[in-house]
């Protein structure tokens, strides 16, 4: 379906045409990440719209899926660090993202895949439901800290958002991981219906 051209879609189609250039076959991973989730999460909605208006067969995930339980956090935390900080150390299960989702994805031929394990607002599993995809698809993955150690090397792809200052948190990921000097673009979405590609010393 043809979508409403403006400004923000024209940007995510260049960026599109940017990826399907370098990656457009075999299957392709790209991470979003950001501190502001409803930024990244409309981000990567909407690039996702863009690569199906050009027919392109794609799929979305949230890290935000693939998180511990409550009750594990805790386990694995303890009492000394407080929420947003349990989750940047020891909230997600990237263990499972691995098993369940990128690596069967990357795999190709009929290898089903599960975009969404946990839902963190419910602490509860969420029943799997198992998908295919042709041999050439892609994958978009929205999450904060989606750079870090743990992740080098699961995406193609990355794009880094920046726009409001975030956590406590988000500072020490920025300060631990400089995600600026690894990711393959970064946007300035400080105005999200004109999004803005940022030159870095890196580019």
């Amino acid at each position: 379906m043809k979508l409403v051209s403006t400004p923000r879609i024209e940007f995510l189609r260049t960026l599109a045409a940017e990826i399907l250039h370098n990656y457009g076959r075999g299957r392709t991973i790209i991470a979003v990440d950001g501190n502001e989730r409803a930024g990244r999460v409309s981000f990567a909605d909407d690039l996702a719209a863009v690569f199906r208006e050009s027919e392109h067969p794609t799929f979305r995930a949230s890290l935000r899926n693939f998180q511990h339980s409550r009750a594990e956090q805790q386990r694995l935390g303890g009492d000394r660090l407080d929420v947003s900080e349990r989750l940047y150390r020891v909230g997600y299960d990237y263990s499972t993202l691995r098993r369940v989702l990128v690596e069967p994805f990357r795999l190709g031929g009929s290898t089903g895949f599960v975009t969404e394990e946990f839902d963190p607002d419910r602490d509860a599993w969420i029943q799997p439901t198992w998908q295919t995809a042709p041999a050439d698809a892609i994958l978009i993955v929205d999450g904060a800290y989606s750079n870090r150690p743990e992740l080098h090397g699961l995406w193609l792809f990355s794009v880094l958002l920046e726009s409001v200052s975030g956590s406590e948190s988000d500072r020490q990921y920025l300060a631990d991981v400089h995600p600026r000097d690894i990711v393959s673009a970064v946007v300035d979405n400080t105005n999200a219906d004109l999004p803005r590609r940022v030159l870095t010393d890196r580019c």
